[in-house]
């Protein structure tokens, strides 16, 4: 099975080995194709692992279950020494999350796991393999009766400390192999938008159009793994003048997590009041092995103020200089009219003195 290694862990002193075994644990399980070993490209692994073939599969891409609660199973993990040398391995398990990149990830062996991680207990902590060897580690996963339903995911990691170089600076070399358990009873599935907000910039050209930002946060509101297409429009009024924006798929995430979204929306014409629009489709892992109705889409809209202030003021200027050129045709009107009013009193009053006496 093809395996990559993880990030490597380094550290100087006791509170710098810390910090920076947190920060090489975030890249953990970065771009695990499903079923795959983990590992970061181009880090130097000599060892392999994979599942074991035992009662629970033979051939698995990576550890995946189905239990009820108070259930447990027991599984194991085969590494392999590709070395010329011996080496000796720490084992754990931890809880997986989505990390800021859209990766699974695992949380840090220090900082604990509190969900399959902490249910799933090693034979061992550390093996020994010599040059070419395999060694089987066992574990056993038992689930809470309180265990609530829907996924859990996770991972068993293997992890090799480097000796110290030249700097100072140990090394940890890590392997994984993810782990899904989808514990019994109602699966409610959902996503959820929150906060969504809308920012507008206008332009100065008064037919021109502007830009616009719509930030909002995608929540895992049910019990399920789901990941979701994405569509964000803006319009005005009544859907005139519309404006779509390109946007990325929200990230596979697991029950519980959110992911922030922060959507550019060019083209976005100043109707007065715009309307941006939020929809997610939502889609089960194909992993998890779920089959029915697609479901259902999930929408949400916030709106802002869009005034197009240069092309007002280019309507109020216009508007006064139609108001302007009335006014003066208007006075210009009047004036004619009195010369006019003028010009036949007087020549009826001359026309009145050249009349003949009676």
């Amino acid at each position: 099975m093809p395996a990559r290694p993880l990030p490597p862990a380094t550290a100087v002193t006791r509170p710098v080995r810390a910090a920076l075994l947190v920060l090489s644990v975030l890249g953990a399980l970065l771009a695990w194709p499903a079923g795959q070993a983990s590992a970061a490209p181009g880090a130097d692994v000599t060892w392999g692992v994979r599942t074991a073939a035992n009662e629970q599969g033979i051939d698995r891409e990576n550890f995946r279950y189905g239990l009820e609660p108070g259930e447990e199973l027991s599984d194991a993990i085969v590494m392999t020494n590709h070395d010329d040398a011996p080496m000796d391995l720490d084992v754990y398990a931890a809880d997986a999350y989505t990390n800021s990149s859209g990766q699974l990830d695992l949380v840090t062996r220090d900082a604990g796991s509190t969900d399959l991680g902490a249910w799933t207990t090693l034979a061992s902590d550390s093996v020994h393999l010599e040059p070419g060897a395999s060694v089987e580690v066992p574990f056993t996963v038992v689930v809470p009766d309180n265990a609530s339903p829907g996924d859990h995911v996770g991972g068993i990691v293997t992890s090799l400390a480097v000796p110290e170089q030249e700097n100072g600076i140990s090394v940890d070399r890590r392997l994984g192999i993810r782990m899904a358990l989808r514990v019994g009873g109602e699966l409610t599935p959902g996503l959820a938008v929150e906060d969504l907000q809308v920012d507008h910039s206008g332009t100065l050209n008064p037919f021109g159009t502007g830009n616009a930002t719509v930030r909002y946060t995608v929540r895992n509101s049910g019990n399920a793994r789901l990941s979701a297409g994405q569509a964000v429009s803006l319009a005005g009024p009544f859907g005139v003048l519309p404006a779509e924006a390109d946007v990325d798929p929200v990230p596979v995430l697991l029950p519980g997590e959110t992911w922030e979204v922060s959507v550019p929306v060019s083209g976005v014409a100043p109707t007065v009041r715009v309307t941006a629009e939020v929809v997610l489709s939502p889609a089960f892992v194909e992993e998890s092995g779920i089959s029915g109705p697609v479901l259902p889409t999930v929408q949400a809209d916030a709106s802002v103020w869009a005034v197009p202030w240069t092309l007002l003021l280019l309507l109020l200027l216009l508007g006064a200089a139609v108001y302007v050129a009335v006014r003066l045709r208007r006075r210009r009107a009047l004036r004619e009219e009195a010369r006019v009013q003028e010009a036949v009193a007087k020549a009826l009053a001359e026309q009145e003195d050249k009349q003949p006496v009676g």
